[in-house]
């Protein structure tokens, strides 16, 4: 009888537990006993015999709360001390847009390209008009190398393009006086084959 007793009170005791975790996460949350149960399709009279202790959520329903709080089936299922937060508080992580880094790496190597342009026309009085046009390519390269690092290689097929042309373009530019436009029939079947390299999907073998 004493046994019996005891385990009773042991029940008790952790149902009062998992009902003073449900409840504080379900306060810090800032949602009512209606709200949590239409979450985890349960009516609010299911919560409220839960937050008394009169029940215990089965298993899939404190995974669902797991889930839904951002804490583990542990943390539900265990005591904690008294003013110990139950939902440790998350780490602010500072993450700098990738976009703003891209175009701060386009900006500095601008910025190169003019202390370069106003160097050499400073020493020489000659306007070397012709960086700016190199700026191009090697600012691409740049971004590419940035985007292949971050993974989004979906844009990669117009940046390689443009790496191409802009390369063909610089040439040109700088050996105008030879006039050599046959460098961009190099560049179609380069665009061809750049195009055709995207779009090539290996052949399921056969079993």
């Amino acid at each position: 009888m004493n046994k019996c007793k005891y385990y009773g009170d042991t029940v008790n005791d952790f149902k009062k537990i998992v009902a003073k975790n449900i409840t504080e996460l379900r306060v810090s949350s800032g949602m009512t006993q209606a709200q949590l149960g239409e979450k985890i399709n349960y009516s609010d009279k299911s919560v409220s015999k839960w937050e008394r202790g009169e029940s215990l959520p089965d298993a899939y329903v404190l995974k669902q709360m797991s889930q839904l709080f951002g804490v583990t089936v542990d943390d539900l299922l265990s005591e904690h001390k008294e003013g110990e937060p139950l939902k440790k508080p998350e780490k602010k992580v500072h993450r700098y847009s990738r976009k703003v880094i891209t175009w701060v790496v386009v900006a500095g190597i601008l910025a190169l390209t003019v202390l370069i342009f106003v160097i050499i026309w400073l020493s020489t009085g000659v306007l070397p008009w012709i960086a700016f046009v190199y700026y191009i390519p090697v600012t691409l390269i740049t971004v590419l190398v940035l985007n292949s690092i971050w993974g989004k290689k979906h844009s990669n097929l117009y940046i390689i393009s443009g790496i191409v042309w802009g390369i063909i373009t610089s040439v040109y530019l700088s050996f105008l006086q030879y006039n050599w436009w046959q460098l961009f029939i190099i560049g179609v079947p380069a665009q061809i084959i750049i195009i055709l390299s995207f779009y090539i999907k290996n052949r399921p073998k056969s079993k």
